[in-house]
């Protein structure tokens, strides 16, 4: 390595994250391990001024050891985002317009500074919207507002899931069972609340084996974990109590990986994680994928380590 990089992470207060588990903190630490300068802004902070990208910013210093995590934030200061060679969007979603806003502001940086992911895919790509582009791969799903369209939906498939489309961590997930009588109370719930559609798939009961988190590093799955669902739950989300444990990939999976690859590749998206049950996709998330955590300490992968030997190499450091 020539050079040190210096690399700015917009990302949620790190107060506010579960330090032990979170994978932006991961990749942070690696990266100060290598000697890179790393920063840090929150969303909050961004600005857009005389044409210029501009942060309120300030150094970050982090340590941990055996199960202590500590970070340290520096004197803020403002400063053009021009400055850094690499910006890290990590802030976690709703992915509303605040975040929309941080997308289009990020945008309009020279491309001499690399951003992961690329703000314009990400905006363009909410992860259960972008991975209608592989429906061949998906469950059999509806994305509607239509209150008989979605009891049409439910007569067919009978066992249905309800999602709301801007949603994360499994927060707002229904499985709704036929003889469930609260479908419209529900519905009811969701469209008081805001003017979105909403997605509804058949439920897969292959989830009971769990669901299997891929990360994809520039379009090549470099590790996975499969959560498993605690009981009397339909979600396996490591929000909400799902277990994480060690898997292979089958070939169904690597198939699936290779389908969506080039188009991830093609877009900028350069950190995805997938999420599959059994032989379907579900969702493709580019916004702030975790579990590199888990993945390391289940099957001893360094993901963190692959990340930067990637982006050094790419920035030809």
């Amino acid at each position: 390595m020539s050079r040190n990089l210096n690399i700015a992470f917009l990302m949620d207060p790190l107060e506010t994250l579960d330090l032990k588990g979170d994978t932006t903190f991961a990749l942070a630490i690696e990266a100060q391990r290598r000697k890179h300068h790393i920063n840090f802004f929150k969303p909050e902070d961004l600005m857009f001024s005389n044409n210029d990208v501009l942060a309120n910013i300030c150094e970050l210093e982090l340590s941990e050891s055996k199960n202590l995590y500590e970070f340290k934030y520096h004197d803020t200061f403002i400063k053009p985002l021009s400055k850094y060679d690499v910006i890290m969007m990590r802030q976690d979603p709703p992915f509303n317009m605040a975040y929309i806003t941080a997308t289009h502001i990020l945008e309009k940086l020279s491309n001499s500074t690399l951003i992961v992911n690329n703000p314009f895919e990400v905006r363009n790509s909410p992860e259960k919207i972008f991975v209608t582009n592989f429906s061949h791969l998906m469950p059999k799903t509806l994305i509607s507002r239509n209150i008989d369209a979605i009891k049409e939906f439910r007569k067919q498939f009978k066992d249905i899931i309800i999602k709301p489309l801007y949603g994360n961590g499994g927060q707002g997930i229904f499985h709704i069972l036929p003889e469930d009588e609260n479908l419209n109370s529900i519905l009811e719930m969701f469209f008081s609340q805001n003017k979105e559609p909403l997605m509804i798939q058949e439920y897969l009961k292959d989830v009971r084996n769990g669901d299997k988190r891929i990360i994809l590093l520039n379009g090549e799955a470099v590790g996975a974990i499969n959560r498993i669902p605690k009981s009397g739950e339909s979600r396996s989300n490591m929000h909400v109590g799902g277990k994480p444990e060690k898997t292979e990939l089958t070939e169904r999976d690597k198939f699936i990986c290779k389908e969506i690859s080039h188009s991830l590749i093609k877009k900028g998206l350069y950190f995805v994680g997938i999420d599959i049950i059994g032989d379907h996709i579900t969702e493709i998330n580019v916004t702030s994928p975790t579990g590199i955590r888990e993945i390391k300490n289940l099957a001893s992968i360094a993901i963190e380590e692959m990340f930067w030997d990637f982006i050094e190499k790419k920035l030809e450091v």
